[in-house]
């Protein structure tokens, strides 16, 4: 058990304060999910930073960087609004963190980034003329997810104005699970790029597809285990 200091009271009611040992280990137990988050995280953040520069400096336009030049807003918005998204979200881990303000505050800003990350990859994904390895198959995968996510941020809201925390909890995490398949992606579709170059288009969409649904299991695997 954490060694406590003597009990507080106040208005009838009595609540052990943790001594600063125990505050110190409970600090140190929280940090490894959220860094871990901002981690896989790193590499789609970083690369969609470069993105962002491209466009921004003018770089010459190319058959592969074409689109984001004939149309930028969607593009950008996504990029912004995932790594925002996907910063604040990892932060939401921190259980000291979620027992203040600063969590309600992080969360108005989170869930519209969320929203606008969820839509700008739904018009991406139908509206941009992608490279030939992206089937049909994948977009409507990228369709359902975004739409999905957004839903999921929706349900969460709407469950934490009726005072729902274990189903907002629920549709948070999976929510942000599908925002940060791009983080997965570097795993499951990386090594064989690396090693093969681009796979025919069954494969990178099984890749491709694989990388959120891992995500999801997890999700589900951290709902069911609970607050902890």
């Amino acid at each position: 058990m954490w060694a406590t200091r003597p009990l507080r009271q106040g208005r009838g009611m009595t609540t052990p304060t943790l001594d600063a040992p125990a505050r110190s280990r409970s600090l140190r137990r929280s940090w490894p999910v959220p860094v871990g988050l901002i981690l896989l995280a790193f590499v789609p953040v970083i690369a969609g930073s470069m993105r962002v520069a491209e466009i921004a400096s003018g770089a010459a336009i190319t058959a592969e960087n074409a689109r984001f030049f004939d149309s930028p807003v969607p593009v950008v918005a996504h990029i912004v609004c995932s790594a925002l998204y996907l910063v604040l979200g990892a932060l939401q881990f921190i259980p000291s963190l979620r027992r203040r303000r600063w969590h309600r505050f992080a969360g108005r800003v989170l869930v519209p980034a969320g929203l606008v990350s969820a839509f700008s990859g739904i018009w991406m994904a139908v509206a941009y003329d992608l490279p030939a390895v992206n089937g049909p198959a994948l977009t409507v995968i990228r369709v359902g997810l975004g739409a999905l996510m957004a839903a999921g941020l929706v349900i969460a809201v709407v469950a934490i104005g009726r005072r729902n925390v274990r189903v907002h909890r629920a549709w948070m995490i999976r929510s942000y699970a599908i925002g940060l398949g791009a983080g997965t992606q570097v795993f499951t579709l990386m090594p064989m790029m690396l090693d093969l170059g681009i796979p025919e288009t069954a494969k990178y969409t099984i890749l491709m597809a694989a990388g959120w649904g891992i995500n999801m299991v997890v999700a589900e695997l951290a709902i069911r285990r609970g607050p902890r």
